[in-house]
């Protein structure tokens, strides 16, 4: 009797296996993330925005622009993206609304303007910056257009309808000014180093201070993990330039003592 019941048992954990196997390619073979560098957003796509007003995302254009595509009522790894995005501009001098834009929006078209200023409500409380709510966008849109630019950054994703729920990867995307896209951060940590210069790269350079610049000459953007690394031989080459001032600067220092002894001494 008991072997009869633990072949049974093997049985049915093989067959539910089989089905686990069966299914899980289906969903997850659309689901992914690839990379468009320099794709253009479309600008004019209707969108709206957590008050239920018209947007399009060119009204956000003129600042680099953090993207997040998530859905409101995802149960854990769309929170897991914007706590870890909350995390890394919370620490950011650059100022939401003044350096750069974020925009928010939700891929799921039955969500609402409810559920997004909601949503804004609870993240703006923990970016705690002045005037932030210009500067964070939460946005919901009709499936024909927020497919067509998730489609168009490579941001897929699939709907399973045996769970009520969306199968997607964990990402944030840099666009420049103009909205093209310029970076990817991959996961639910964005280092700060790294969004810091996504956005002055992005920015043409034109925000960040003097110390920002010399980084991004130090350290290389790797599109393949999402990551800025540092680059050897750049650094080697601002060593040798700070060695060079400095040996310049000795020996300037020391000729003007020696005439400076000379013209004593006569």
């Amino acid at each position: 009797m008991n072997s009869a019941r633990l072949l049974f048992l093997v049985w049915n954990l093989s067959l539910l296996g089989q089905v686990q196997t069966a299914w899980r390619p289906a969903i997850l073979s659309s689901v992914g993330i690839e990379q468009k560098m320099g794709a253009q957003v479309p600008l004019d796509l209707p969108f709206s925005d957590e008050t239920g007003q018209r947007v399009t995302i060119r009204q956000y254009t003129g600042k680099p622009i953090i993207l997040a595509l998530v859905y409101y009522q995802c149960p854990s790894l769309c929170n897991m993206v914007l706590n870890g995005l909350l995390r890394s501009v919370k620490t950011l001098s650059l100022q939401a609304g003044q350096d750069f834009e974020i925009v928010t929006l939700s891929f799921d078209p039955r969500e609402t303007a409810q559920m997004a200023v909601a949503k804004k409500a609870s993240y703006l409380r923990g970016y705690d910056r002045p005037g932030a709510e210009q500067g964070w966008h939460f946005l919901t849109g009709a499936e024909r257009s927020t497919k067509v630019l998730a489609d168009t950054v490579g941001f897929h994703y699939a709907y399973d309808n045996l769970t009520n729920q969306y199968a997607h990867s964990s990402a944030i995307l840099v666009l420049t000014p103009d909205g093209r896209v310029a970076k990817y951060f991959y996961g639910i940590e964005y280092p700060v180093r790294d969004l810091r210069l996504g956005l002055i790269e992005a920015a043409g350079r034109r925000i960040g201070s003097p110390i920002d610049q010399v980084l991004l000459f130090c350290y290389h953007y790797n599109p393949a993990n999402g990551r800025y690394g540092l680059v050897v031989m750049n650094v080697l080459r601002i060593g040798g330039l700070f060695t060079l001032g400095a040996l310049s600067t000795f020996i300037f220092i020391s000729l003007w003592r020696r005439d400076l002894r000379q013209q004593g001494m006569t």
